[in-house]
């Protein structure tokens, strides 16, 4: 496994200062979330800011994944819309449109994955007509990722359609596509009382292409600090090399950007402490 940090906990600084910054810390992997200041998918110097962050990533020797969870990036005024189960179709659109150019720049950069979510349902839909939509977006955005070869990591995530490990199964099923795979959130799963956590990561070990990971609560979505939750560090790290895993594991603490190099010094210091 290789530690890393998202670029959504270093909110306040340029991007090429946080890849700097994470890579002199210690850090292996970035997961990148595309934002109005980070790899703006709709910026028109948006190809030299790509060729530059491929170098950087190059030169520091950084893994990468591309992250789609910007709360405004395509709506100023509502966080996290539109989504592939919004009611409109051209709605459905521009969230798939900007999915598609988040896996141009994932080939661009040689990223190991894309990942996005669900989405919540709206009043006006009922679940399953969500998830028949959500099917129908998630097949075309994988048509998309064949013919760049990249890999897609789907996150459940709380309060949206898609939440639960049980959502997702069934969600995989459906879709039933190779590049097709899972970004699985260490907190959410502990949030939502899916545990152990342990046997998640083994039973989606052929699918499991990048991870989340902060402390939490269960039944609060709040991303912790390590130490300030109720998680079984230990035993999560355990399974992940029982399963070899290879792929990225993403510190994922947003609202910490404040103090983002400390908060990014003290979770490695952690995750390396962590028996």
């Amino acid at each position: 496994m290789r530690l890393g940090y998202n670029t959504n906990g270093f909110a306040h600084h340029r991007l090429e200062d946080a890849l700097a910054i994470l890579a002199d810390l210690g850090y292996q992997s970035v997961a990148i979330t595309l934002d109005y200041h980070a790899l703006n998918p709709f910026d028109d110097q948006l190809s030299g800011q790509v060729r530059s962050c491929r170098s950087l990533l190059q030169r520091l020797e950084l893994h990468s994944v591309i992250e789609t969870g910007a709360r405004f990036l395509l709506d100023p005024w509502h966080k996290h819309q539109p989504t592939l189960v919004s009611l409109e179709a051209h709605a459905r659109e521009k969230r798939l449109d900007f999915l598609r150019r988040a896996v141009d720049l994932a080939k661009e950069l040689g990223s190991d994955a894309v990942s996005f979510w669900s989405g919540s349902r709206g009043p006006d839909l009922d679940d399953a007509t969500a998830l028949h939509l959500l099917v129908e977006g998630c097949r075309s955005l994988c048509e998309h990722a064949e013919k760049r070869q990249v890999r897609l990591a789907f996150e459940p995530e709380p309060g949206m359609l898609i939440d639960t490990m049980e959502l997702f199964a069934k969600l995989h099923g459906l879709v039933g596509h190779p590049r097709f795979g899972l970004t699985i959130d260490v907190g959410h799963l502990h949030c939502l009382g899916e545990v152990p956590i342990a046997n998640h990561l083994r039973r989606w070990r052929e699918w499991l292409w990048n991870l989340h990971i902060e402390d939490m609560r269960q039944g609060i979505h709040d991303h912790l600090m390590f130490g300030e939750g109720e998680i079984d560090f230990a035993s999560v790290l355990r399974a992940l090399r029982d399963i070899d895993y290879d792929g990225g594991v993403h510190v994922e603490l947003s609202r910490h950007s404040h103090n983002a190099v400390e908060t990014a010094r003290r979770s490695l210091a952690f995750l390396r402490a962590v028996p």
